[in-house]
Order: structure tokens, then sequence, then C-alpha cells
């Protein structure tokens, strides 16, 4: 079973300006509830017991909200400086670590998936890094994620117009160790500079999940989580 969690929730939120108040989007509300506790909720409901949260634009709302509703939640905060990037903040959130194994999400997405079956499955192919892969139709937010017959990731595409195909859903499982070895700069992407650069070199595997997921980092999709999730939402499986 996973035990550890790093949160990004760094993100400015510059698409919801318009429909949110100058605040992260993960503390975007939905229903007066925070997005950020449908995250930890799902993540405390399947046995994670320490959070490290990967922190930057207006990081004192988030450090309230936690301290307040997860006072009895064993957690850290790790607040940028200055902008490192998707993969500097994973780096830098590392350093809080205490497991070989570590999962990673956004506190912008809800993807719920089982999180001790996709790192029982990383852990069994000895992989670098696992990514939970969500099946999409008619879409073009987002690239998309190829795999071989075996969960090993072969291609990673750019975002365009597609029928239908697999995508990041932005939930990861990283063995430190192997990451740390890269010597990857103070500031980078995880996903280009880390992800693209070396499929193929390292073992990235994916694995595709067909369970409810949402992002809210549009306006279409925010409001979408208006109707779909609220303080007693069973979260159902497909979207």
């Amino acid at each position: 079973m996973i035990k550890e969690a790093i949160i990004l929730a760094g993100g400015l939120g510059t698409r919801l300006r318009d429909v949110i108040a100058d605040i992260p989007k993960c503390m975007a509300p939905i229903n007066d509830i925070p997005f950020l506790a449908f995250v930890v909720d799902d993540l405390k409901k399947h046995g994670v017991e320490y959070f490290i949260f990967s922190l930057g634009y207006k990081s004192e709302s988030i450090v309230d909200f936690v301290q307040e509703r997860y006072k009895d939640t064993n957690h850290v905060f790790v607040i940028e400086e200055e902008p490192l990037g998707t993969g500097g903040a994973i780096k830098e959130a590392l350093l809080s670590a205490t497991t070989e194994d570590i999962l990673i999400l956004n506190g912008d997405t809800l993807f719920n998936i089982d999180y001790n079956e996709l790192a029982d499955i990383h852990k069994k192919q000895k992989a670098e890094c696992t990514i939970a892969l969500k099946f999409m139709k008619n879409f073009s937010r987002y690239g998309t994620v190829k795999t071989n017959t075996s969960t090993a990731i072969t291609t990673f595409r750019e975002k365009q117009v597609i029928e239908n195909g697999h995508i990041n859903g932005g939930i990861y499982v990283l063995n430190t160790p192997l990451f740390i070895k890269n010597n990857l700069p103070e500031k980078f992407s995880f996903e280009k500079d880390y992800l693209e650069k070396y499929v193929g070199k390292n073992r990235i595997d994916g694995i595709a999940f067909d369970n409810y997921f949402i992002d809210i980092g549009v306006p279409e999709d925010y409001e979408r989580a208006q109707k779909e999730l609220g303080p007693s939402t069973s979260l159902r499986t497909g979207s």
C-alpha cells in the first residue's frame, strides 16, 4: 500500500480568473468546498497517511485551509520562492519524502483510481515512473500517450484534435532513487524535460483506468464539477 503523496498545488489558475477569485486553482470552491478537499479525502480513503503539499502562488490560503481541516493528518508544506516548473517542484518536494516510491498528483484534478493498484503494477514492472492514463473521446485539450503490450510508454504526442486516445491523467508513482539519478536541473518541466525526454531510455509505464476524471483548469469543467461533486458525492466509474 502506498502511504505518501505529493500534491502539486502551485499553479496560477489564469484560465479560471474570470470565474473564481484571485486564489489558487485547487482552492476553487465546489459547492462551497475547496476542490483540494476532494483530492485529499480521496487519497485518505485509499490509505495515504503522509502528504507533501508543493505550493507557490497564494500559498497562504492553502496552508490555512489544510491546517484547519486536516490538522490531525501528517503533512508538510514545500513552498517555492520562485517558479521551478513542475519538475523542479517535484524534485524539491522529494526532499521531504521518506519512502522509495511516492504518489504524485495535481491539486486541481480528480482521477478516482485505485492508487494502490497503480503502485502495485509500478513495483511489479520495476518502473522508474508509472502514469495513470485516462481514455477520452473527441478532445483537443490534452496530448496522447501510446504504450506497448507490456505497459511501457513508447510515445507522447502533442495536443491536437483527436477522435479518441489515452491521455496522461496527471497521477504518477515515482521511484525516487532512480529519478534522482537523472541529475535533472533545479528548474524544469516534468512533462517535457523528463517524461518526453527519457521515454524509451528509462522505464516509464502507463496504466489505463476508466474511472471518474475531472480537471477544473478551464471554466466549462469547473462548472461541470459543481454539478457532479458535493459533500456526499459517491464517485462513479467512467466520466
